[in-house]
């Protein structure tokens, strides 16, 4: 007998942009993104390029009338309920945007001028074209590079972006997003100037030059939390959050640089269920008993954390998994998200220094342990509470402790002895595996009886 069909109605996205042979930037960088937010993705392409993540090998600018024909079949066919530009290349292809733009939502424009790369990728009479479109845009999004250009401002800090983003409304822009990733220092400032209002997003510059794509893929985000019905101030938080999390989890692609990852929070929101199932196969191996040497009365506390977790809502933990259970299965009932929140965050710091790490187990520190890690060839740091520095507070010493552990070391310690005044108080061991982990508190367990 035939299944019934269970269709569903995203909202649809329209791009216009170019074609990036290399999958990283452009028409594909959109769709990818657009998909990933929950939209479905429909196209206008307005150059085709030959490119990679290396630079520019050719361009070959569609004719208008084709481009114009793209934009009518998506129109005459979807409810479009948002629309973003990227590569429009000439300043016909300009116009004929502007021309449409009355019947075009959300339109969210990046006013893409140059590649990554620094291959120029708009005509120099097109950039006073971009005037005109930018008088027609809910949201205009250029980074730090492309605002001077269009507002013939130097951006040297987060004042010059909010007086850009100021000339951009004055322009006609509904809002304009002056991004901060051109502009030099340790922290990104995004800067978002309404008619009435400036709101900047901060977050820590990431040391990788694989943002291939960046500008495409947080606008193509932008647009697709608008189509979802976000105010704008919360559709423009969520695309940085996104970019924020794709530049640190790069593709490593190509001989270049590589290309932001598109689809890293689908990927990380999918991870959820496999990383909760394998906290609890580590709280299993550690409550059948094998590990009792290791752990006090009181137990331990177990963390994992999915493969590009940022905030301790994405790690999975437990806490109080005793020496032994008896094989009743109590000990693994209570994994949840954000539990273990200690751990969890002390977890979180050690993905600031090695990305690879997912998994860790602490429990009280005895003589025992500390005598038995002096037998192994492990990489183990020593951090004590009482060396906090008087500007970090008390609630991000484990945090401090971590990055410190890190430093001293001078590489990924397996384990992190915590003290305070002198006396130990907590010992973790942290792996980038179930395996690993569970393979580390066997052989600190044997250390131990020996």
């Amino acid at each position: 007998m035939p299944r019934a069909d269970a269709p569903v109605s995203p909202p649809v996205v329209l791009t216009i942009a170019g074609s990036d042979s290399g999958g990283g930037a452009g028409i594909q960088a959109d769709l990818k993104t657009i998909e990933a937010g929950g939209a479905f993705g429909t196209s206008a392409v307005t150059s085709v390029t030959a490119q990679n993540t290396t630079g520019v090998r050719g361009q070959h600018l569609l004719p208008t009338e084709e481009i114009e024909a793209q934009i009518r079949a998506v129109r005459e066919d979807f409810e479009v309920a948002a629309v973003k530009t990227g590569m429009l290349a000439a300043s016909e292809v300009v116009d004929l945007v502007v021309e449409a733009a009355a019947d075009l939502p959300n339109l969210v424009v990046d006013p893409v001028m140059v590649a990554t790369s620094g291959d120029r990728l708009l005509e120099p009479e097109a950039e006073a074209a971009y005037e005109r479109l930018v008088a027609e845009a809910a949201l205009v999004t250029p980074n730090a590079d492309e605002a001077e250009v269009l507002t013939d401002r130097e951006i040297a800090d987060p004042d010059d972006a909010e007086a850009a983003g100021r000339d951009l409304v004055e322009m006609g822009a509904d809002a304009a997003l002056v991004k901060g990733g051109h502009v030099p220092g340790d922290e990104i400032v995004d800067t978002l100037v309404t008619a009435d209002s400036v709101t900047t997003f901060r977050h820590d510059r990431v040391d990788t030059e694989a943002t291939h794509g960046s500008g495409c893929t947080l606008s193509s985000a932008v647009a697709t939390r608008l189509a979802h019905g976000d105010d704008l101030t919360a559709a423009v938080g969520s695309g940085i959050d996104l970019l924020s999390r794709a530049v640190r989890y790069n593709l490593d692609v190509g001989e270049g640089p590589g290309a932001v990852h598109h689809m890293v929070e689908v990927r990380n929101e999918a991870a959820r269920h496999e990383t909760s199932e394998a906290v609890e196969g580590i709280v299993s191996a550690l409550a059948e008993g094998g590990a009792a040497p290791l752990l006090p009365e009181s137990g331990a506390a177990v963390a994992g954390a999915t493969p590009y977790a940022e905030t301790p809502g994405e790690v999975a933990g437990v806490e109080g998994v005793p020496p032994e259970s008896a094989g009743d299965g109590r000990s693994n009932r209570c994994v949840r998200f954000g539990a273990s929140a200690a751990l969890g965050a002390r977890l979180l710091a050690a993905r600031e220094c090695d990305s690879e790490l997912r998994f860790a187990v602490t429990w009280r520190a005895s003589e025992r342990v500390e005598s038995a890690l002096e037998t192994l060839d492990w990489s183990v740091a020593t951090v004590d509470a009482a060396d906090r520095p008087g500007d970090v507070p008390e609630d991000e010493t484990a945090t401090w402790s971590v990055s410190r552990a890190f430093e001293t070391s001078g590489e990924s310690p397996v384990a992190l002895v915590a003290r305070d005044e002198g006396v130990a108080e907590e010992v973790t061991l942290f792996a980038p595996s179930v395996e690993g982990l569970l393979d580390r508190v066997e052989r600190l367990t044997d250390a131990v009886e020996n």
